[in-house]
């Protein structure tokens, strides 16, 4: 995906999830405790702010996606 220099986990995974085709978007990125995490589903949790959006930008972030 690229690294985007200079910002946070949160502000990076919001530049490229805006660059992301639609139909990427509804694909799957992680698998949580079993559980399937899209970009979608990804974008509400960070957006929410909840607990479970820092697992998932730490996930994002060790796997070099952001």
């Amino acid at each position: 995906m690229g690294e985007v220099k200079g910002l946070g986990n949160k502000e990076k995974f919001l530049k490229i999830y805006a660059n992301l085709p639609l139909g990427v978007r509804q694909e799957i990125i992680l698998v949580l405790g079993g559980k399937p995490i899209t970009w979608n589903v990804a974008f509400i949790e960070v957006k929410a702010k909840t607990a479970l959006s820092e697992i998932i930008l730490g996930k994002l972030k060790k796997l070099r996606f952001i």
